[in-house]
């Protein structure tokens, strides 16, 4: 679905796809609240969860993306020393794409069908992950595998996390623009998650990726784009628990730079509060700022109802508003009620918007058009 981050802006619309990368930087992220044990050990009990996710983006006057989600997960552990997850996914997407800029948006339907799985094995302070993940939609594949290590010191206050992860995508649009071609992506990630008082626990990670193959989106119009792409991503994540609420503070700030001159910032708060009778209230806010790559072609309204050429002896182009530069806010609120011991049933709301004057660097358009998008989530997870 369309992120307020640059990782996916060099696929086509259609292709919804988790990649190893996200998968890796997701297991790392996932930070305990303050105050709870850190040390990662065998699960006392497995989880099953069933999340839907309702997704709309829209620009002035016309509805666009439409996804309907639904995703299975799942926990077990195994004989002790091992556990086993993964979660089956399908995407139902529909709606209108813009072939450049905000203009001549095109009808689309696809579904995408995702699964991941992956094995643990736990030792007294290490742990180690092997996962693989697959995605398929009417024009994209994706495979991909990965392998994730972890040493936590004696005391538990210190863990160390290392993961490498590998995806090869073949694209063939509808459109037959192209047919099978390819694009291979390696990430790496290294962090550091450290408890520093009985009430704050800091995380830090730095990812790598490289990137070859086609990039291009074949579905817009003069879309060339390099076929490599690499960047750098720091990642910063401080949990505060208040004793005065028993609320627990997540502050985050993400910095990412490629070799198309993106670079972005995210800084993301979240604020969980417990009350009584097992409800949990999450509100959240993210401030999200990129640049544009160096071969973004901007809109501009002389050329109206026809989309720029590349400029003269251009090697490369794209009019895609994803690759610009613009400024966005998240704010999102999170509903948890835990029911009897082992169920637990919650809802998540967010509201995106995206516009080219909020950028807090960069050249941008004064004509590209407002983008919101609005999703609705709603869960039910057991314990078993």
């Amino acid at each position: 679905m369309h992120s307020n981050q640059p990782s996916n802006a060099s696929q086509p619309e259609s292709a919804k796809l988790q990649t190893v990368g996200a998968a890796l930087m997701s297991a790392a992220m996932s930070l305990p609240l303050a105050g709870q044990a850190l040390a990662e050990g065998v699960p006392d009990r497995g989880m099953i969860s069933l999340k839907h996710l309702d997704y709309l983006d829209s620009q002035p006057g016309n509805d666009r993306i439409k996804v309907q989600t639904t995703a299975l997960q799942f926990l077990t552990p195994i004989s002790g020393q091992w556990s086993t997850g993964g979660s089956v996914t399908t995407d139902g997407i529909s709606g209108a794409s813009p072939s450049y800029h905000n203009a001549s948006l095109r009808k689309m339907v696809d579904r995408r069908n995702a699964i991941d799985a992956d094995l643990t094995r736990y030792f007294q302070n290490d742990s180690l992950t092997v996962g693989l993940n697959s995605s398929t939609e009417s024009d994209y594949l994706s495979r991909g595998f990965s392998i994730q290590g972890s040493h936590s010191t004696e005391n538990r206050n210190t863990t160390w996390t290392a993961g490498i992860g590998v995806n090869n995508d073949t694209i063939s649009p509808a459109n037959k623009l192209v047919k099978n071609e390819r694009k291979h992506v390696t990430n790496v990630l290294l962090s550091l998650t450290q408890v520093f008082t009985a009430n704050d626990i800091l995380q830090f990670n730095a990812g790598y990726s490289q990137g070859n193959g086609y990039f291009s989106d074949p579905y817009k119009i003069f879309d060339k784009r390099p076929r490599e792409r690499n960047n750098h991503t720091l990642l910063t994540r401080w949990n505060h628990h208040l004793d005065s609420t028993e609320g627990t503070a997540r502050l985050s700030y993400r910095y990412y730079s490629d070799s198309w001159e993106v670079k972005a910032h995210t800084l993301g708060l979240e604020y969980v509060q417990p009350f009584g009778h097992s409800w949990t209230v999450t509100p959240l806010v993210r401030f999200y700022s990129q640049s544009a790559a160096n071969f973004y072609v901007d809109a501009d309204p002389s050329y109206d109802p026809f989309p720029p050429n590349p400029p003269d002896g251009a090697l490369y182009s794209s009019e895609d508003q994803r690759l610009s530069a613009f400024g966005a806010h998240t704010w999102g609120l999170k509903i948890t009620k835990q029911i009897q011991q082992d169920w637990s049933v919650d809802i998540k709301l967010e509201q995106y918007t995206q516009r080219s004057s909020w950028r807090l660097f960069g050249r941008g358009s004064p004509y590209l058009l407002q983008f919101n998008a609005r999703s609705i989530q709603v869960g039910l997870s057991r314990q078993i």
